[in-house]
């Protein structure tokens, strides 16, 4: 593919996965193929599980094996779950490199730095591979600012009054 975008949806307020998988079916229709992978939602999280009839050309990649918040893991836990998490980062690099995918999500993968289960570095090293894709979305609460010079397009989702 010609053109690569590369862009974040950040911030405390809800809406970030919604956003890019907003993003998603805009392509899907168009004949795209997207890649979800999604970090820190748990074994079960099935708020998006409706894409599930859209494959095989929106398909959603779990590799968490917990049924508990990770911040709730004792420490043995948190262990096992990491290396859970870090087999779906390397899975996302290798969605990205084999160019199987026109739109790839990576669901959450900010908050993998918020935990210091990959470092910034891992994050800039992945948004430098040479895939073919159309669009890369990454998600989380926070944007290390060392990100944004590898970003072409930058969301702050922010919530302003919440009287739920």
């Amino acid at each position: 593919m010609d053109t690569k975008i590369v862009q974040a949806y950040y911030g405390l307020g809800k809406g970030k996965t919604s956003a890019a998988v907003g993003q998603a079916l805009r392509e899907t229709k168009n004949g795209q193929h997207t890649s979800i992978v999604q970090f820190l939602k748990g074994k079960v999280a099935d708020e998006f599980e409706i894409l599930t009839r859209l494959e095989p050309d929106v398909q959603i990649f779990r590799f968490d094996q917990s049924e508990t918040n990770y911040c709730d893991l004792t420490l043995q836990e948190k262990e096992e779950e990491k290396q859970n998490i870090l087999n779906g980062f390397h899975f996302a690099k290798k969605v990205i490199e084999t160019g199987e995918s026109d739109i790839i999500i990576l669901d959450e993968l900010l908050g993998l730095i918020d935990l210091a289960i990959i470092d910034v570095q891992d994050v800039i090293d992945l948004l430098q591979l040479q895939g073919d894709y159309k669009k890369l979305i990454i998600t989380g609460s926070c944007l290390p600012e060392e990100l944004v010079p590898y970003l072409d397009v930058v969301c702050k989702i922010e919530l302003m009054k919440d009287n739920t």
